[in-house]
């Protein structure tokens, strides 16, 4: 029952969102009505294997945008790549003083709450090291959430970006064969990914294959516009329906907190992209796309409806999750300066 009641919330959502003619119905709007019917208390949960699936579509989309040019291109993105880890730790500093020193949370659930990782690799490790998981999933759900609804609105404010742009061709137009194609790169490529212990599987198996027909001249299309926004209503359900069965204590403390280190997240990206503009490594829309420390699948979201270098905002995203991701358990055994204080 709590996934119907989420497809329907969800659905009502993408409604309201298209008849008041505001950006992205079909992302923002299941994140807004999940949300707001979550804190109202109706029970509500994803269906993981379609959340996942849905991310398929994402590494498809992605893959299927590589050229051998596009690829010898990433070369020349070494300056601000290499500006990631310079920005991962400043989060990770910033964040373990904020939550310790301001909310009183334990070392572990400071550390992980600051790492700008997948939500399901930081609430395992934040799990292992002794961590509060509730709490760690509402932060980063209001990452994840505050990121996606701020940035499509700073983008049409700044940029003036169309986000009406439709984010593929109709599926009508595109041959059986390569529809056919694109669902074994899906999931082919997810599971070998999977198989193979790479993180992120969901969308780089995907990716990776898509890539290598799309190099090969095999694969000549995105998935069509109506697939994508399948995936945008699933992301976008799975992130508002994480705050189901938050209490009002919760929300004074988890999601209060959550929201503060935002305006941090959001201030520190602020600085690295103009510190890039300036230096002039990248064009900053761009730069914005592949710094914001939100989830990978909702950033290349917006970044494929934008029309933005798809290479260079994956590029960006992939290196900071591995950077999190690899980096996060070594650095927490070497800085856990915890007392057994706190929360």
């Amino acid at each position: 029952m709590p996934h119907l009641y989420a497809f329907v919330v969800a659905g009502i959502g993408v409604l309201a969102f298209k008849m008041m003619q505001l950006p992205l119905p079909w992302l923002l709007g299941p994140i807004f009505a999940c949300l707001i019917a979550a804190m109202a208390g109706v029970p509500m949960r994803g269906v993981k294997m379609i959340n996942d699936a849905m991310r398929t579509i994402l590494g498809v989309a992605v893959g299927a945008t590589f050229t051998t040019t596009l690829l010898a291109s990433m070369v020349g993105m070494w300056p601000t790549l290499l500006m990631i880890p310079v920005m991962t730790s400043c989060i990770g500093v910033v964040g373990v003083l904020y939550f310790q020193r301001l909310w009183g949370f334990d070392f572990a659930t400071s550390y992980y709450s600051s790492m700008p990782g997948g939500l399901q690799d930081m609430l395992v490790f934040g799990e292992e090291a002794g961590g509060d998981v509730r709490a760690l999933s509402l932060i980063h759900a209001t990452r994840v959430m505050v990121i996606v609804v701020v940035l499509p609105f700073l983008l049409k404010w700044v940029w003036d970006a169309d986000l009406s742009n439709p984010p593929g061709a109709p599926a009508a137009s595109i041959a059986p064969a390569e529809l056919a194609l694109m669902v074994f790169c899906g999931l082919a490529g997810w599971q070998m990914a999977k198989r193979a212990g790479m993180f992120g599987a969901t969308i780089l198996g995907p990716l990776l294959l898509a890539a290598a027909f799309a190099m090969a001249g095999i694969l000549n299309h995105r998935p069509p516009a109506e697939a994508i926004w399948a995936a945008q209503f699933f992301i976008g359900m799975s992130v508002g329906s994480k705050y189901a069965g938050v209490t009002m204590a919760e929300v004074r403390t988890d999601v209060t907190a959550g929201l503060g280190f935002c305006v941090i997240l959001l201030v520190l990206t602020i600085i690295f992209v103009e510190v890039i503009h300036v230096a002039g490594f990248a064009p900053p829309m761009e730069t914005i796309l592949a710094f914001a420390p939100g989830g990978q699948a909702e950033l290349t979201v917006l970044a494929l409806i934008v029309g933005a270098d798809m290479a260079f905002v994956v590029a960006h995203h992939v290196l900071r999750i591995f950077v999190v991701i690899l980096g996060a358990p070594l650095f927490v055994r070497l800085f856990d300066t915890n007392t057994g204080e706190g929360k």
